[in-house]
């Protein structure tokens, strides 16, 4: 079974010592789903909501969330990211969502870029909760992380 690095000897949670690892270039990208009706969908398309335009709102939430996640995950190292892409893309059962963070550095962006795209999830839930009181956020996940 693998060892759980968060926790030290006495078993108590600690930031992983990362300072002898060398930088590298990491790549992670995560996805996400916000279910909803195919009308509430329509009106986030067709820019119809009264928050205004869900997609782009949700898009930068998303790029800002992954720059802040060392400040909301206790044990995350603060990370200089060299690039956070969000795909908000329409789907048939509502929005999915994409995440890709890269950096040069000695831990990886998995975090950030689950962070990115669970924030732009939250952030579409905001603003379409007017129109439909029934969006389900599924299927957060990490699809790939690589290290070069």
């Amino acid at each position: 079974m693998p060892e759980l690095t968060h926790l030290n000897a006495a078993g108590h949670a600690h930031m992983v010592d990362v300072g002898a690892k060398p930088d590298q270039k990491r790549t992670a990208v995560a996805a996400a789903q916000v279910i909803m009706t195919p009308q509430t969908r329509d009106l986030i398309v067709a820019g119809g909501l009264p928050k205004g335009d869900v997609i782009a709102v949700a898009r930068i939430a998303g790029i800002m969330a992954a720059k802040k996640t060392a400040d909301l995950i206790p044990l995350c190292h603060p990370l200089a990211l060299t690039a956070v892409e969000v795909t908000i893309t329409p789907s048939t059962t509502g929005i999915d969502i994409e995440a890709r963070v890269q950096t040069t550095g000695r831990t990886g962006v998995e975090m950030e870029a689950l962070t990115a795209v669970s924030v732009a999830g939250l952030t579409i839930y905001d603003m379409c909760k007017a129109v439909e009181k029934t969006i389900q956020i599924h299927n957060i996940r990490l699809i790939s992380k690589v290290k070069e």
